[in-house]
């Protein structure tokens, strides 16, 4: 029992990029059939909330699967495309086993972190390409799975670039799917810059001026920027990237509340508490307690 009389609970898992022996190192292919098993013989239980340091693109051939992605639930299935970013709470659920597909898991800069910061605003939910987009992916996959395959058709060294250019296809084709879908805006540089200083320094500031200072913008143009990026001021998104990173440690993690305060830099757990109130209806402890369900 934790404090309280409460159940105590797993943290949230950190997960780091380890490449199985005799596979190239950056990158795994993993088919979800045996993702499972790989995770068990790991030491971690892919059906608890985990959070990878690394990318993952997961593509679905038929089936259909389950996985919670900071408190989302999805169910990509045939066809469907699903990426999750470096820092994301996953959960796997039902059909892991089941569903045919494979998981393409690389840490950032592998291929280049360029490449992989294409867009910022973390892809959304399962995406259902079609036509030649699916087609593109189709052909992206199977092109690096088969290099994949083949460690020993070409020297180390050689091997490796073959596998960074082949998936910085895959991740461009990828990324160019999702900012084709309806209503999707393309991140301008100025947005990209913004979150990048947000996900640096989020728990140093929450003031829009000072990330307009260190980038050289004014707050107006941050504000246009983020607004055209992802519908909504700069503050808010600053704000919501605050709120996230608490429900994270909140509904997964044992710090009390003042050392979650402490940790996303409020001057207190008053502050913090009315802060998270604000902006979520509801208290850290209340939050914690639901998300629980205790």
């Amino acid at each position: 029992m934790g404090r309280n009389g409460q159940s105590s609970r797993p943290v949230i898992r950190e997960l780091v990029f380890r490449h199985t022996a005799g596979s190239p190192p950056g990158l795994e292919l993993v088919d979800l059939a045996a993702l499972a098993g790989r995770a068990s013989r790991h030491g971690n239980d892919p059906y608890a909330p985990l959070r990878p340091a690394f990318h993952q693109i997961v593509a679905v051939r038929s089936g259909r699967l389950g996985v919670w992605v900071d408190f989302t639930a999805y169910e990509p299935g045939a066809g469907d495309w699903l990426w999750i970013r470096p820092g994301q709470v996953q959960r796997w659920g039902p059909g892991l086993t089941e569903a045919d597909g494979v998981v393409v898991a690389f840490p950032p800069g592998f291929p280049d972190s360029a490449t992989t910061a294409a867009d910022p605003t973390f892809a959304r939910g399962p995406l259902s390409p079609a036509g030649p987009a699916a087609e593109g992916l189709r052909r992206a996959l199977d092109h690096l799975r088969y290099e994949y395959d083949s460690p020993s058709e070409l020297p180390l060294e050689a091997h490796l670039r073959v596998l960074r250019h082949l998936l910085t296809v895959l991740v461009e084709r990828l990324t160019a799917a999702y900012g084709s879908e309806p209503g999707r805006a393309v991140p301008s540089e100025t947005f990209r810059r913004f979150h990048a200083a947000v996900e640096r320094d989020f728990t140093v500031t929450r003031r829009v001026e000072d990330y307009a200072a260190a980038l050289g913008y004014s707050r107006r143009t941050l504000t246009r920027a983020t607004e055209a990026a992802v519908g909504m001021s700069a503050k808010r998104y600053v704000d919501e990237r605050v709120v996230l990173e608490a429900k994270r440690e909140l509904a997964h993690g044992d710090l009390a509340v003042s050392a979650v305060a402490e940790q996303l830099g409020f001057a207190g757990a008053g502050d913090f508490t009315k802060f998270f109130r604000q902006r979520t209806g509801a208290t850290p402890t209340a939050f914690r307690r639901r998300t629980r369900g205790v």
